[in-house]
């Protein structure tokens, strides 16, 4: 029999992908993104190479967050959240099956168009590297954060951009200590390794805490 974690993560991309919420959607957001930077910095190529690694974290984070607040707004209306409380398996890893799922289908393909995207900033092959280093170690923080702020505005009415309010800020860290770790893939005083492992820190940190959080406020909406 399969694992009811495997089913929900299965049901998941189904439905992620019966609405339109795959990762094509979010790889197309990525793209506008990056393709309308040159046009507000202009074509200098030494100016687009050394802020190129900020522009494709902070797009990759937007549209990270994208489709985020509905991490749990479609499980509130049609009651299957409050069959997910009343089930043996606990609310945390069913938050974070869920968190897997969207991070699988938003965040994954970013990291794999980010070197490609990378060419329209003329990024060297290390920096590229980097930004896809960065990118896999950093962006399951931004979907476990996010699904702090999906489980805090679950049930509200248009709760994307109070969502967006409470969870950049937490956000800050991740994009810092990204953003580092992509320059130093090209060069720098800080080694490569040093940013990275923090990133990986902060990224296990918010696997070990987001999913108690974020199952406590599902718990608090319920009570």
């Amino acid at each position: 029999m399969m694992s009811p974690l495997v089913a929900l993560f299965l049901r998941e991309v189904r439905i992620a992908r019966s609405i339109g919420g795959g990762g094509a959607m979010g790889v197309v957001f990525f793209l506008i993104l990056v393709s309308l930077t040159p046009f507000a910095i202009g074509p200098d190529l030494n100016l687009l190479s050394r802020v190129g690694p900020a522009i494709l974290w902070i797009a990759a984070l937007l549209a990270t967050l994208l489709g985020l607040d509905r991490l749990f707004q479609a499980d509130a209306d049609d009651g299957s959240l409050d069959l997910f409380m009343m089930t043996s398996t606990p609310l945390e890893l069913v938050v974070l099956v869920k968190c897997a799922a969207h991070w699988t289908l938003t965040a994954l393909p970013l990291v794999a168009a980010a070197p490609l995207l990378g060419l329209m900033l003329g990024l060297e092959p290390q920096a590229q590297a980097g930004v896809a280093a960065s990118l896999l170690a950093g962006t399951p923080a931004l979907t476990l954060l996010g699904a702090i702020g999906a489980a805090l505005t679950a049930g509200m009415r248009r709760g994307g951009l109070l969502m967006a309010v409470l969870i950049l800020p937490l956000t800050t860290p991740v994009l810092i200590f990204g953003v580092s770790t992509a320059a130093a893939a090209s060069g720098g005083t800080v080694p490569f390794h040093t940013p990275l492992l923090i990133l990986c820190a902060l990224s296990l940190a918010t696997i070990a805490g987001a999913p108690f959080a974020a199952a406590a406020a599902l718990r608090a909406r319920e009570a």
